[in-house]
């Protein structure tokens, strides 16, 4: 879901997307000239396309795709690029696809994708992708989350799996031991707890407790205990989320507010609350994608690499999965535009994707960050894969420096991704904030009775009028 704003902010990351992708015209195929050629001589047709172009606070960013659109359009002089500096949101999308006014290349989120081929407000990319020189070496995490029906409707960027960071250095300063990578809910509790010191406004783990990302952080526990939002059959779509394992997680945030008394006094924190909260010390612990808040705590909170962890989200159990809702950034090709419109967005959307500039843009973006001493925090999971023949090549970049944040080597294997719900995404974290903000408001709130309600708000209110074809 949701770190729709904040990664989102970064999801033009400085890996800026770009183009090995072929053709030496936007009217030729895609693969045909390795991405190397320059353009090619005669008479082209003219196109116009609106792309992506980060908020005003992110400098940095736009730097680097300034830079980029001047890179595409030396390469593709018939194309002309048109900032957009539209934040995807789903309550604006189809006015802006209604009046024609959505950018013929925007970025999205992973919840996002059925969604979006369902109402028809994302392109079938299905043969440009394939087409694609290193559509192999893209991380299946992650690009599979825009294969609907078998076919292909956006471009991965950059991903994450939900997980919790930690303030080693509080817990050291209190002399808390700091858990195991192979940590349970216990070792939350615990940990929570012991760091917690409520009298001087300092929390052990700041769940969030309001906006749909309050939903969206207990939905981890839901998956860890076992449980699902929904399921998908005979045509209908069912609630489940108030099943035995919803109650288990329900009852687990219930012990971190009134037994543990872990959680910050004024509960009511969005993602930017409680990361900035984590950023400043005042709470131990953050349940998020990783690199946003460790951005925040390295860059704006004074804290150094080895003061921060980034951990997977704790199993239920010992030996139990340590399940993370998988989110993502992606960008989505209008389908409203032309094919030659398409062809040309497709290609600036992967212009310094698998290349020796996109390489070049990461170390550089790496040597501003040090010249300016601040800290670079990697995607924990990129648009390709590790062991590729690239992702061998961005490593050995990351090593050369030492403010590359560096993840545990340990942690991809206790990572386990789950995608979110197929359906109404965002009406149910919306309902599960409500169910969270009464449990953290009311000692005597009854875990079952509330999910109870709400599976059936969320069964009357949106699933019973799906038809699943």
């Amino acid at each position: 879901m949701r770190e729709r704003n904040a990664l989102l902010a970064s999801s033009m990351s400085l890996f800026m997307l770009g183009s090995m992708l072929t053709a030496c015209s936007p009217d030729a195929s895609p693969a045909a000239d390795g991405g190397n050629n320059s353009a090619s001589s005669g008479k082209q047709k003219k196109i116009t396309i609106s792309v992506y172009y980060p908020t005003p606070d992110l400098v940095e960013k736009r730097a680097l795709e300034d830079d980029k659109i001047r890179r595409f359009t030396e390469k593709y002089p018939n194309v002309e690029i048109v900032k957009s500096d539209w934040q995807y949101d789903p309550n604006q999308i189809g006015i802006k696809m209604g009046a024609n006014e959505a950018p013929t290349l925007f970025n999205t989120y992973a919840t996002e994708g059925k969604f979006l081929a369902e109402k028809g407000w994302a392109a079938d990319i299905t043969s440009l992708f394939n087409a694609y020189e290193f559509k192999d070496q893209m991380n299946p995490i992650l690009q599979q989350q825009f294969v609907i029906g078998g076919k292909i409707y956006g471009i991965a960027q950059q991903g994450y799996v939900t997980g919790t960071i930690v303030n080693k250095k509080m817990l050291e300063d209190k002399k808390i031991a700091v858990p195991p990578l192979d940590w349970t809910w216990d070792d939350m509790y615990n940990t929570a707890k012991a760091a917690a010191e409520p009298a001087k406004g300092i929390s052990g783990i700041a769940p969030m407790g309001k906006g749909n990302e309050a939903g969206w952080n207990w939905t981890n526990f839901l998956f860890e205990a076992g449980g699902d939002i929904q399921k998908v059959e005979g045509g209908k779509v069912t609630a489940l989320f108030h099943s035995e394992a919803g109650v288990k997680a329900l009852q687990f945030y219930r012990s971190l507010a009134w037994e543990a008394k872990a959680i910050p006094k004024d509960w009511a924190l969005g993602w930017g609350d409680a990361v900035g909260a984590f950023a400043q010390s005042r709470t131990a612990m953050v349940i998020a994608g990783p690199d946003g808040p460790i951005d925040q705590a390295l860059n704006q909170g004074g804290m150094k690499p080895a003061d921060v962890l980034f951990y997977p989200m704790p199993a239920a159990a010992k030996g139990g999965k340590h399940t993370g809702v998988l989110g993502g950034d992606y960008l989505v090709i209008n389908p409203k535009a032309t094919q030659e419109e398409q062809e040309a967005a497709f290609r600036y959307a992967t212009f310094d994707y698998f290349s020796d500039k996109g390489l070049a843009s990461i170390e550089a973006s790496i040597q501003q960050r040090k010249k300016d001493n601040k800290y670079f925090v990697p995607p924990v999971i990129e648009y390709f894969t590790s062991d590729s023949a690239y992702g061998k090549k961005v490593k050995a970049v990351y090593d050369k420096y030492d403010n590359v944040y560096p993840y545990s080597p340990d942690i991809t294997k206790y990572l386990d991704g789950k995608s979110e719900a197929q359906f109404n995404t965002q009406d149910y974290y919306a309902t599960i904030t409500s169910v969270v903000q009464d449990v953290f408001s009311r000692k005597d709130a009854d875990p079952k009775a509330v999910l109870d309600a709400a599976a059936k708000l969320v069964q009357e209110k949106y699933y019973n009028s799906i038809k699943v074809e």
